[in-house]
């Protein structure tokens, strides 16, 4: 099977590919349509986030029998039109559920704790304590959207912190020892935190906005490590200004580029999403990363060969 490489990715997959006879091209550079144009010429991709795999791309890629993503989020292909083909789906969530859970962590002690402003001050000659007294994550009930492999591996992280931990998810019997699965009215009702780990699709996009903010019965922290278009960038600023959202931690951003490379800046950015954007990049109530939730040394490795192994249970 003859397999191109849109985007580089941690050079096992290839040595491991090449030991299994698969015939391999790495193509890092070419655009969309210079891709399309040699597209037919293969029987597998394997992608991150460079190149939208949309239906015009697929229906080109006539001999395609698998397209693998190294990663969990699947938002850049046409998932319908790819199943349509025949062509298997596959990605590697497992390769980085654990990296993500400790970033959730991280970010939330950090936010919690005040600790970036509190360091940040002392560095410039400020030293404030009682502006500076934490919030402890003890006692509190910490609400999970979407119980899959990294809502799960936050859960579990979460154990040793005396924390209730409560999920929705749209399937169900998924409770285990780490967390108890509820409804969504429920974890509404109950949540301190709530932290997304779901997919972008027609379902969740904007699924945090004001409608659902109003009905968190308490004031809450945010955490997305999920994408960022899963929350109403206007609606959380709101809601930060207002207090109804203590403090957000967020490693995506509505404004993201489709690439995750960058934030998008450009003219098409309305006055008041650029306002938000602003607000968010300067508050001190609001944590944001690089999409690097997931993005670990040891992530990198795991995500490549989780992918390594499902591409040779299945075509070897």
């Amino acid at each position: 099977m003859k397999i191109l490489l849109l985007d580089s990715n941690h050079p096992l997959i290839t040595e491991q590919l090449l030991t299994k006879g698969f015939v391999l091209e790495e193509d890092f550079t070419s655009s969309y349509d210079e891709v399309l144009q040699k597209i037919n010429q293969y029987d597998g991709i394997i992608i991150r986030s460079r190149i939208p795999l949309d239906k015009n791309f697929l229906q080109n890629a006539r001999n395609l029998k698998f397209i693998a993503r190294v990663g969990a989020g699947m938002e850049n292909i046409d998932l319908e039109t790819a199943k349509n083909l025949g062509i298997s789906l596959i990605n590697s969530p497992e390769g980085n559920r654990d990296s993500v859970a400790e970033h959730v962590v991280g970010m939330l002690l950090i936010l919690m704790n005040r600790l970036f402003i509190a360091s940040e001050e002392v560095k410039n000659g400020i030293w404030k304590r009682e502006e500076n007294r934490g919030d402890e994550l003890l006692g509190k009930t910490f609400g999970i959207i979407g119980y899959g492999n990294m809502g799960k591996a936050t859960a579990k992280r979460l154990s040793g912190f005396g924390v209730e931990v409560i999920f929705y998810d749209i399937l169900p019997n998924l409770e285990d020892e780490f967390a108890k699965q509820v409804s969504l009215e429920e974890l509404q009702e109950r949540a301190d935190i709530l932290s997304l780990h779901i997919p972008l699709d027609a379902s969740t996009e904007y699924l945090v906005d004001e409608n659902f903010i109003s009905k968190m019965k308490k004031n809450f922290y945010l955490v997305n490590t999920a994408r960022g278009k899963n929350v109403k960038t206007s609606a959380l600023v709101d809601a930060l200004k207002s207090g109804k959202v203590k403090a957000a931690a967020l490693d995506v951003l509505e404004y993201e580029k489709s690439s995750f490379e960058n934030l998008d800046t450009s003219t098409s950015l309305s006055t008041r999403n650029k306002e938000d954007l602003q607000f968010l990049l300067e508050s001190n109530q609001v944590i944001v990363t690089p999409h690097i939730a997931g993005w670990t040394h040891q992530s990198k490795e795991k995500l490549a060969q989780f992918i390594v192994d499902k591409i040779v249970q299945q075509f070897c």
